[in-house]
């Protein structure tokens, strides 16, 4: 079976998305984890990275998986910029927790109330 450029693009697009998403959780999971180290941190996250890297670049529509890869790139490039050991990991925990809560809360901004229910908000109880 011979598929089709759109069906060939929309599946690049969600397997790039799917791997964005992935990182985000790996990342919250590994940063929350107190017996994470900062080696296998950084291993992990790079592993991360490098998958995402081999794939092609696709366009981003929200605003949320722009933001999303913006951050883990500048990520790489600040925890490879100075060396990172337990200390800095330490440091960085929680803000980086923080940051990738706040891409949660972004990703999840729309996701409560479609806008032709809205109208009815008023009245059911919600908002």
């Amino acid at each position: 079976m011979k598929y089709s450029p759109k069906q060939i693009e929309k599946y690049r697009r969600q397997k790039y998305i799917a791997q964005l998403e992935k990182i985000g959780k790996n990342l919250f999971r590994l940063l929350r984890d107190p017996e994470t180290n900062a080696g296998k941190l950084l291993g992990r996250f790079d592993e991360l990275m490098e998958k995402l890297d081999g794939m092609e670049t696709i366009r981003l529509d929200t605003e949320y998986l722009r933001e999303s890869e913006a951050y883990y790139r500048r990520l790489r490039e600040e925890w490879h910029a100075a060396p990172f050991d337990a200390r800095r990991l330490d440091e960085l925990r929680e803000a980086e927790m923080s940051n990738l809560n706040r891409l949660q809360k972004m990703k999840n901004r729309n996701s409560y109330r479609k806008a032709k229910h809205r109208k009815h908000a008023e009245r059911d109880g919600w908002e």
